[in-house]
């Protein structure tokens, strides 16, 4: 793969992971890249955990020990202290009331460039999501969606099992919105998302299939079918669906070139360490490293 003459992380976060934001732009320049964009993650009830407390900021932590998440304020503090480094985005909680008309008070008073992260235990194509999907498409903000599925394939039987950390719902409900909301770029990110590149999703009983990739993934209709699809290649999923298939890997990237965005959600070289193994043109690593990204969202001023 040739190097990329730039580089742009699509899916970031600050103050989490027991790093402040001093030492995630020292990781930004470690790696070579120009600037990320910083999403929110703003918890509600049904998503509080005591699993955050390792990964989130304790500043936030309520004195009934209930979290905020990622909260917006984190976001832009961080955005004030390095201009040039983020693009910043907010998604409010769907079960907040009005949440569209916050999403639209973030992006004329504090210039909020994307909807995300969106996620959240309520399904994609539920009326409280729809109206903030169709707010973000009116202000022409892409929406980073994290899916992981309600329900897992039993190991041993075969049958369905629950999974109480779940987001967005299932690709079918993902397919809702996407028909519900045709002015609106969507860019589908996660296990849930990532696990449906292969046929045997269904019957997959890990969040994080391995093995060789089987025709008649749906993430392939979905793409055809839906011009408002794209999806970054961040977290372990991303590069998981990728490498546990290189040949697949090559053919599917060149295949959705304009539609696929370099992003780690996380600190390191994992996702760029394993892309430089792949047989990738010249045209299609420069659209996937950052300018597929700076089509959706102008860089920072």
């Amino acid at each position: 793969m040739p190097a990329p003459s730039r580089l742009v992380d699509s899916h970031q976060h600050v103050l989490w992971h027991q790093r402040d934001d001093h030492a995630l732009v020292a990781d930004l320049d470690a790696h070579g890249i120009d600037y990320a964009w910083l999403l929110t993650w703003c918890l509600g009830p049904s998503e509080q955990s005591g699993d955050h407390a390792s990964y989130l900021n304790p500043v936030h932590t309520r004195v009934d020990g209930t979290h905020p998440g990622i909260p917006l304020s984190d976001l832009l503090a961080t955005r004030d202290k390095f201009p040039k480094r983020f693009v910043v985005g907010f998604c409010p909680n769907p079960v907040w009331p009005g949440a569209p008309a916050l999403l639209e008070a973030a992006h004329r008073m504090h210039d909020v460039r994307i909807c995300g992260e969106w996620k959240f235990r309520v399904p994609f194509d539920d009326p409280r999501s729809l109206a903030i999907f169709r707010v973000a498409g009116k202000l022409r903000l892409p929406v980073v969606l994290h899916l992981d599925v309600p329900w897992l394939a039993d190991p041993a039987g075969g049958e369905a099992r629950f999974q109480p950390a779940w987001y967005g719902g299932t690709v079918a409900r993902l397919e809702g919105a996407l028909q519900a909301c045709p002015e609106t770029t969507f860019i589908g990110h996660a296990p849930g998302f990532w696990r449906e590149i292969s046929g045997d999703a269904d019957a997959s009983p890990e969040p994080y299939p391995g093995g060789a990739v089987t025709p008649g993934g749906r993430l392939f209709r979905l793409f055809d079918t839906y011009p408002n699809l794209y999806a970054d290649l961040s977290a372990g999923s991303g590069r998981n669906a990728l490498a546990r298939d290189p040949a697949h890997a090559a053919q599917f990237l060149t295949r959705y070139a304009d539609r696929l965005l370099f992003g780690r959600d996380y600190y390191g070289t994992e996702l760029h360490d394993f892309l430089k193994t792949l047989p990738l043109s010249a045209d299609v690593v420069e659209k996937i490293y950052w300018r597929n990204a700076e089509r959706l969202v102008a860089k920072p001023n």
